[in-house]
């Protein structure tokens, strides 16, 4: 899908990833954005800083993990501008535990990176089949793929994140719907950046597994794929290598993933890389 003429929504857009696909979608013509963040002022100064730049957007806050929150949000698109072409389903939330995570962390983590994008479906999809032409976009994360050691909620909601991208496009590809899972490995956030320097094991992890990039290089990414209309969406080649070697030898992927932890564990912070 070319974003020229299109009307896109994101959640999760007032910082990080989300703001750099909201910008990069203004930027590739698209007819408007809907900005959206649990953050209201960090989703107003993401819109306002596309109105500046000449592109059309609007900020709403919004819970990524409502159902009514997110049905909101495409009813904001139909009367701002007419349309709904993409859902982005972006917000996402990490712990940095393991399997014995408290209740509540395990379940935000399935609210936020499981059921988010269940429920956009839910409020994309009617507008979208009536139209039969339609994108959604699933930020998971590389650990959808390949796990991430030290964060169990992660890797866990994210592998069903992954999962569900891949159920909707074989359900509805026939009825125009395109639908791609974004999967990077690390990306220079604060978040991601904060947890390096406190030596945070999933960090680490996330560090050792390959370079970080850029939000804006992530943007870039998303746009380029889903002009192809991939189901995965790699910032990172590695990732794409290493799960193919996943998929080949599970076995030996898992012997070399355990095999890195020791220095995973004991990685110096280095927020500078």
């Amino acid at each position: 899908m070319e974003l020229t003429g299109r009307v896109a929504v994101l959640t999760g857009a007032g910082h990080g990833m989300g703001a750099a696909m909201a910008a990069r979608f203004a930027a590739a013509g698209a007819r408007g954005i809907v900005v959206s963040d649990v953050d209201g002022r960090a989703a107003d100064a993401v819109a306002a800083a596309i109105t500046a730049a000449g592109g059309r957007a609007v900020a709403r806050r919004a819970d990524a993990a409502s159902r009514s929150d997110l049905r909101a949000l495409v009813e904001v698109a139909l009367t701002e501008y007419g349309r709904l072409d993409v859902f982005c389903s972006n917000a996402g939330v990490a712990f940095g535990t393991g399997v014995h995570a408290s209740d509540e962390h395990w379940r935000r983590s399935f609210d936020l990176n499981v059921l988010q994008h269940v429920y956009a479906a839910q409020a994309a999809l009617p507008t979208m089949l009536a139209a039969r032409d339609g994108y959604l976009v699933i930020t998971a994360s590389s650990a959808g793929l390949l796990s991430l050691p030290g964060d169990a909620p992660y890797s866990v909601t994210k592998h069903a994140a992954v999962a569900l991208a891949e159920w909707l496009a074989v359900t509805y590809r026939t009825r125009g719907i395109r639908v791609s899972a974004l999967c990077p490995l690390g990306v220079r956030t604060p978040f991601l950046v904060d947890g390096v320097r406190a030596n945070h094991p999933a960090a680490n992890a996330v560090v050792a597994m390959g370079p970080l990039i850029e939000p804006e290089e992530v943007a870039e990414a998303v746009v380029t794929a889903m002009a192809e209309e991939a189901l995965l969406i790699l910032p990172h080649a590695d990732a794409g290598d290493a799960y193919a070697r996943k998929a080949a030898d599970p076995d030996g992927w898992l012997r070399e993933t355990v095999a890195g932890l020791p220095s995973v564990r004991s990685a110096a912070p280095n927020g500078g890389r």
